[in-house]
């Protein structure tokens, strides 16, 4: 006698499938909610003192400390992992993790902390050049409209010939932000699933607290720390409240809640999602700086976000053409698996 038929065979996986996702969602949003605190609490201790390579240091100590538990646990006894991949660790936590946030602190001292940013998420664009000028192929309408829309969106958020000055050298520090980005985007564009994501994070940010380290010692790097209050909104809080918060919050809950929302969303829709960090960066900034970018600069800011938006559209209908269909699979790009470790703003 035939087994009788389950009424509702599978009911539950696309229930489920769609749950993993929403709750994906929601993390990636944390996480670029967390993420975009950086500036606010990096900025606070600027004003009283601290030096950008001071700030950088020790949020790359705290962190690094904090995540090197979880990421020995995930390597389970293989370090050989460490040895077989210590290029793209060192050249990670040197260029992604140390100059990028020094470049990006700088720039915060002297832009407000919207505009620091949206110069730093010019990194889609330089990558669009780079790779038009290394390959003398034109790039496709969508990622040429994109790239173009971004520039006209720089030029908006500079604000030249507006009220509002903007400082040469900090946009300088934000632009070299961007570039350590976009070599941060080429470093990890290539698959590496003999590494989990945790220990790529820890490594490099160990890798960049020691080169910190060492630039102060030989007198590199200026060192200035400050025990005075910090102001975060209406409230005046001890100096570690700051930093803590730019430790915990803004580095080792955003890397791990960034490493979980591409685990359920995939990278490439986790990298969209993370571009709503420009404006939670923007909000944070308002809510505890008092900093609000001008009407032109936001509306700058959105054709630069609407610009990436249109490149990273153009990547994912790319890498549909190159593996559906019968056609044969394209290389992977950059900006391909631009969230599969995020950089630390």
């Amino acid at each position: 006698m035939p087994a009788a038929k389950n009424p509702n065979p599978t009911p539950e996986l696309p229930t489920r499938r769609t749950s993993f996702l929403a709750s994906g969602l929601g993390i990636a949003l944390f996480s670029s909610a967390v993420f975009g605190l950086s500036g606010s609490f990096a900025k606070s201790l600027l004003e009283t003192g601290w030096s950008p390579g001071a700030a950088v240091t020790a949020r790359l100590t705290g962190a690094a400390l904090i995540l090197a538990v979880p990421a020995g646990y995930a390597l389970k006894g293989r370090w050989h992992q460490l040895l077989d991949n210590w290029l793209t660790i060192v050249l990670f936590g040197l260029i992604g993790v140390a100059a990028c946030q020094l470049f990006y602190f700088n720039a915060v001292a002297r832009l407000s902390v919207g505009v620091a940013l949206l110069l730093e998420y010019l990194a889609p664009v330089i990558i669009v050049l780079w790779l038009w000028a290394a390959s003398r192929r034109r790039p496709t309408a969508l990622t040429a409209g994109g790239t173009l829309l971004s520039l006209a969106g720089l030029v908006l958020v500079l604000d030249l010939t507006g009220a509002v000055k903007v400082d040469l050298v900090g946009v300088l520090w934000g632009m070299a932000a961007a570039v350590c980005l976009a070599i941060y985007f080429f470093i990890t564009a290539k698959e590496n699933d003999a590494l989990p994501p945790i220990v790529l994070a820890s490594g490099g940010l160990m890798v960049g607290a020691a080169v910190m380290w060492l630039a102060a010692a030989t007198g590199l790097l200026p060192m200035a720390f400050s025990t005075a209050d910090t102001k975060l909104g209406s409230w005046i809080t001890p100096w570690w409240v700051s930093l803590a918060g730019l430790v915990v919050l803004a580095t080792v809950l955003a890397y791990v809640s960034g490493i979980m929302a591409a685990r359920a969303l995939g990278s490439k829709v986790a990298s969209f999602v993370s571009l709503t960090e420009v404006l939670f960066a923007v909000v944070w900034a308002w809510l505890l700086l008092g900093e609000l970018p001008g009407a032109i600069q936001l509306l700058g800011g959105v054709l630069i976000v609407g610009g990436v938006i249109l490149v990273r559209l153009d990547e994912l209908r790319r890498a549909a053409a190159g593996t559906g269909g019968g056609a044969a699979p394209q290389a992977a790009s950059p900006l391909e698996h631009a969230n599969d470790v995020e950089p630390v703003p």
